[in-house]
């Protein structure tokens, strides 16, 4: 330091009074430095946690996560804590990227009802399942990844990877999860989709029909009627597709096996399940279904609640933005004025309306000097020939006035005459 190495030359204080710092300052910085305070400690002690939280995440946890995971580690630390010291220390999350368009619709297939209505709560597991499918690319061409999300736990519950989006990629991903959950047959399960030619084709919509699940889709062009099929592909794509390159497909889809199968469902956290991942949120239903509905319930209605939030800060933050704006120039209206009646005039005291008040400037009593350029253009004017009457313009008729009458006449005249030289 600079006051360390220049103490003996030139003394403590003539050195701080140069630099502008008072002596208490930097007596309280070495104390500081050689004895830390207990909160100093307790920040080393939570950062060499939080360094390991973020390491076995792969380095995509946020603040929200490893404060999540500092709880079920039994750590009693506040949000604001983790954040300061994660941004101290340069740990950073990932961040979703942007949306490619994959669904292609085919204007011949028949189309299913929307029995979701953006509801995307369950009662129990294998009450609602939402799909979708994605492309991710590879050094050998496109791969195209088609995977079913149960809404009650938000785990993956089937999916498969083809280098083809026709309809034997979801259908294949559909009996893996047929395998693996075996539903009830009696429609109380809902097989949401958009309106992608996969979905619509014949063999999916039959194979539905044979299992007993109903079908159900949104409406055209609109992302929100299955946005949770769309969040699975923000985590998916965030969290292990953009974060490396593939060389080939089969690296691609062993990445993806390693992390829907192998993290996702098993060791990913997630706050809308009370930091459980789905596999725990499952077995703890599983457990006392009773019991556990009342918690559920209570989650739900909290995520309500914070969309709710949400929605009234954007809408009080666009309001503010436009009264942000200059004000338009007419005249204010009452919250219960019509608006027609800006324009009509009131009633002074005295019932009679008020004057009106040119508010324009009046023109000035002498005009400017005109220009050449103001004048109005002459036609160019030609001396008359010999033998013939005066030049006028064309198309112009001739003017006569008769005094008696004090009226304008307009007649035309004729300039080839039998006496005129021009007529042959």
């Amino acid at each position: 330091m600079f006051i360390e190495e220049h103490r003996e030359a030139f003394g403590v204080e003539p050195v701080l009074r140069e630099l502008g710092v008072s002596v208490s300052t930097y007596h309280d910085w070495r104390r500081r430095s050689t004895e830390p305070s207990v909160r100093e400690l307790r920040d080393e002690e939570l950062l060499v946690r939080i360094r390991e939280i973020y390491r076995e995440s792969e380095e995509t946890y946020g603040s929200p996560r490893v404060w999540w995971m500092l709880r079920r580690d039994g750590e009693k630390v506040a949000r604001k804590r983790v954040e300061r010291l994660m941004r101290q220390d340069g740990l950073v999350g990932v961040c979703p990227g942007k949306k490619v368009r994959t669904t292609i619709r085919n204007l011949g297939d028949p189309l299913s009802d929307d029995l979701v209505n953006r509801d995307f709560s369950a009662s129990a597991p294998d009450r609602l399942w939402v799909t979708d499918l994605t492309m991710i690319p590879t050094g050998q061409g496109p791969l195209w990844l088609a995977s079913i999300r149960d809404a009650f736990s938000r785990r993956i519950v089937g999916w498969h990877a083809s280098a083809h989006p026709d309809a034997a990629l979801v259908l294949t991903a559909l009996e893996y999860a047929l395998a693996v959950r075996r539903p009830p047959s009696d429609e109380s399960l809902i097989h949401h989709a958009d309106h992608g030619s996969q979905y619509t084709s014949i063999a999916l919509t039959s194979r539905l029909v044979k299992v007993g699940i109903k079908p159900s889709m949104g409406t055209v062009g609109d992302s929100y009627d299955n946005a949770l099929a769309e969040n699975m592909w923000s985590v998916i794509k965030t969290e292990c597709v953009r974060r490396t390159s593939f060389a080939t497909r089969a690296e691609a889809e062993a990445a993806l096996f390693a992390f829907i199968d192998g993290r996702y469902n098993t060791r990913r956290i997630q706050m809308s399940l009370g930091g459980r991942t789905p596999d725990e949120y499952e077995a703890a239903y599983w457990a006392d279904p009773e019991g556990f509905m009342a918690e559920h319930r209570a989650l739900h209605a909290k995520r309500l609640a914070k969309n709710a939030a949400r929605k009234a800060k954007r809408d009080t933050d666009r309001a503010a933005r436009r009264a942000a704006k200059p004000a338009d120039t007419g005249p204010a209206l009452a919250p219960d004025q019509p608006h027609h009646a800006a324009n009509e005039p009131r009633e002074t005291a005295g019932g009679q309306p008020p004057t009106k008040v040119r508010t324009t400037p009046p023109k000035a009593a002498t005009s400017p000097q005109r220009t050449a350029r103001d004048e109005p253009r002459q036609p160019p004017t030609r001396s008359p020939r010999a033998g013939q009457g005066p030049v006028r313009s064309p198309g112009k008729p001739e003017t006569a006035t008769t005094s008696s009458t004090k009226r304008v006449t307009t007649k035309r005249v004729n300039m080839h005459t039998p006496d005129s030289p021009l007529t042959s």
